[in-house]
């Protein structure tokens, strides 16, 4: 569509060119001739193909609004679900320690892991 919309507007700024630069022509002459054969239909044209991508736009933004709004509801009923249970214990004095799952710099002055010697290939 784009392609379309510039190949248009470049014809018709070479009609202006050509009024502007013809004997007969005049300044005034190649801005209407720009304006009422090219700027006008290439935005009329221009809104009526966009039309289907705008209607596609505002359809995805809807959905993406009720699925976030679905998810905060079920979030906030996971919540209210667990008001009665106890908080889980992990990380607290006494438990289980989690395994390192990686993603991150292991802590300052932590040691590392002896992995042995590395044999050398021949």
């Amino acid at each position: 569509m784009y392609l379309v919309v510039i190949g248009w507007l470049y014809v018709t700024v070479m009609m202006a060119v050509a009024e502007a630069a013809s004997p007969q022509g005049s300044l005034l002459g190649a801005a209407v001739t720009f304006i009422f054969y090219g700027l006008v239909p290439v935005a009329i044209v221009a809104y009526i193909l966009g039309t289907p991508a705008r209607k596609r736009a505002l359809r995805e933004r809807e959905r993406a609004q009720n699925e976030a709004e679905a998810y905060t509801a079920q979030a906030a009923e996971t919540h209210e679900a667990r008001a009665g249970q106890p908080p889980p214990t992990s990380g607290l004095p006494g438990s289980t320690p989690e395994p390192h799952a990686g993603g991150e710099a292991p802590a300052a002055g932590a040691e590392p892991l002896h992995r042995g010697p590395v044999r050398k290939e021949p």
